[in-house]
């Protein structure tokens, strides 16, 4: 078994985590994190990577309560906006290390922003920094961010609803529900994966999705590219009928998701179409008819906004089995490190991109990975004697 294919195995477990430090030991900040939300007038919501799909899939929760937010990735917001007054940026990464993440943390600072961090660890800059953190505990992934990317999009679909007033003891329920629906859905997921020759090496793929779940076919993107080790395109189903299907031939295979309540036939039809033009397509949603596409992928029925909460999932066991049938190496990056933690280029980070994700799935032996220390990068082991002299 790929680590890959065993951190998603285990996301229902982390995924109730989430909720029970929400509703528990992390309730205090989560409701002053929401009670600055609903005062605020401008509102940011930043990632980088899978941070940013899991921003991707809370803005929709925000729009849907008539409170829009600003959604921009970390790396344009840090260079290409500027924070009025008293504006909040709520900022999502794993651990909050990323450079975009580091340099936009003294950005707000120097605008007066309010900064609410959403992250899985506590030593990093953007939980040190940040006005109001929400840490929320994850065990971390091998490699590809699996369990950080649907803890930190399960916390910032719940902030969003406390912001709103809609989070309570009901919804927390019910999504607990549908989690633990989901983790008994993953074996059949597995084999009907298994059995289907959608996945299939050397395609080409398109994903599409409309609402939150636009963050998750973008996700699926980046799963294709970091763990399968192939390109892939991602967007709103929308789009996709302005032009981009003139690429549409056949063999070519399709992702789509489709939404518990608007523009289902709509979306349907759209399959159907592309199999008649001989595409292969996936299926993942609700309550979809069996024969709508060559791999229909059903979830547990939830409530539309908030089928994100798990219709990730699908797609990254198709990730892990196009990994093994294309025989590539999931569970390593090749020219990516763990964090990117600089500005440019792509091959200075390649010769220590493997020692960053080490055997044992920690961010890499002591003396690689570098530390903030007293405000300023520093290698690990004189971070670490930092901190003890301190």
């Amino acid at each position: 078994m790929t680590r890959f294919l065993e951190d998603i195995l285990r996301q229902p477990d982390e995924l109730r985590q989430t909720l029970r430090f929400l509703a528990g030991a992390g309730r205090y900040q989560l409701e002053e994190a929401a009670g600055t939300l609903a005062r605020a007038s401008h509102v940011y919501l930043t990632g980088i990577g899978s941070s940013w799909h899991a921003a991707l899939c809370a803005a929709p929760l925000f729009s849907a309560g008539a409170r829009p937010v600003y959604l921009q990735d970390a790396a344009e917001l840090l260079h290409f906006g500027t924070f009025p007054p008293e504006a909040v940026v709520i900022a999502i990464s794993r651990t909050g290390k990323s450079v975009e993440i580091v340099r936009l943390l003294a950005k707000a600072r120097e605008s007066g922003a309010f900064v609410i961090a959403i992250t899985n660890s506590e030593d990093g800059p953007l939980a040190r920094e940040a006005h109001i953190p929400l840490i929320v505990p994850a065990t971390f992934d091998h490699g590809i961010s699996v369990n950080t990317y649907t803890t930190l999009v399960a916390a910032a679909g719940i902030l969003a609803s406390a912001s709103l007033h809609s989070l309570d003891d009901e919804l927390l329920t019910i999504l607990a529900r549908v989690i633990g629906a989901a983790a008994h859905s993953m074996a059949t997921w597995q084999e009907e994966i298994a059995r289907s020759a959608w996945p299939v090496p050397h395609a080409n793929y398109y994903f599409l999705g409309r609402g939150s779940s636009l963050g998750s076919c973008h996700e699926a993107r980046l799963l294709w590219e970091e763990g399968a080790k192939s390109p892939a395109t991602a967007m709103g189903t929308g789009s996709f009928r302005h032009g981009p299907q003139e690429i549409v031939a056949e063999g070519l295979r399709l992702g789509i998701w489709i939404d518990g309540r608007r523009m289902r036939e709509e979306d349907l039809a759209v399959a159907r179409d592309l199999g008649r033009l001989g595409a292969s397509v996936m299926l993942v949603g609700q309550n979809l008819p069996d024969d709508a596409a060559n791999l229909v992928l059903h979830i547990p029925e939830v409530s539309p906004e908030w089928q994100f909460l798990i219709d990730a999932i699908p797609a990254q066991l198709a990730a892990e089995r196009l990994a093994r049938l294309a025989g590539v190496d999931c569970d390593s990056f090749r020219l990516c490190s763990y964090i990117v933690e600089d500005d440019g280029g792509l091959l200075q980070e390649a010769g220590h991109a493997k020692a960053l994700t080490g055997t044992d799935g920690k961010l890499g032996p002591a003396g690689l990975e570098p530390r903030f220390s007293k405000g300023v990068w520093v290698p690990w082991k004189e971070g670490i004697a930092r901190e003890r002299n301190e």
